[in-house]
């Protein structure tokens, strides 16, 4: 029972805890590529003359197309980040595969547990973190 209590508390993630994590990284990947993919189907797929809605290919205000635009620009943004958190997952992923998940990419450290849990595909600990949002 001691063995248990103190594996919890090391900072040291387990082979179940590593098996939960790379599960909520392969469903969060599959959630972001469905988000991509209904995007892409939406307002990416338009072009501005079907986004205006107008078939002479002029908006009728300039207030329409700047809010096409916004959007468009909106989703393209959407697009990009979910790009990078895929890359991050797969990062991940790829850590889990070669078993050096859950060190820190700086100082090669143990990231904290907790870290982990709230971010799964983080790759710096909390300190390296900190540093490099203070640049």
């Amino acid at each position: 029972m001691a063995n248990k209590k103190s594996a919890r508390k090391s900072k040291t993630i387990t082979k179940t805890e590593l098996k939960k994590i790379r599960a909520e990284l392969i469903k969060k990947k599959a959630r972001i590529l469905e988000e991509l993919l209904s995007l892409k189907g939406g307002s990416l797929k338009k072009s501005l003359k079907d986004a205006a809605g107008d078939l002479s290919g002029y908006s009728f205000h300039m207030a329409d197309q700047a809010t096409d635009n916004y959007d468009r620009e909106f989703s393209l943004n959407l697009a990009s980040d979910s790009q990078k958190l895929i890359y991050a997952i797969d990062e991940a992923l790829g850590r889990i595969n070669e078993k050096n998940y859950g060190r820190c990419s700086k100082c090669n450290k143990e990231i904290s547990r907790k870290r982990l849990h709230a971010i799964p595909y983080a790759i710096l600990c909390i300190d390296c973190q900190r540093k490099e949002e203070s640049k």
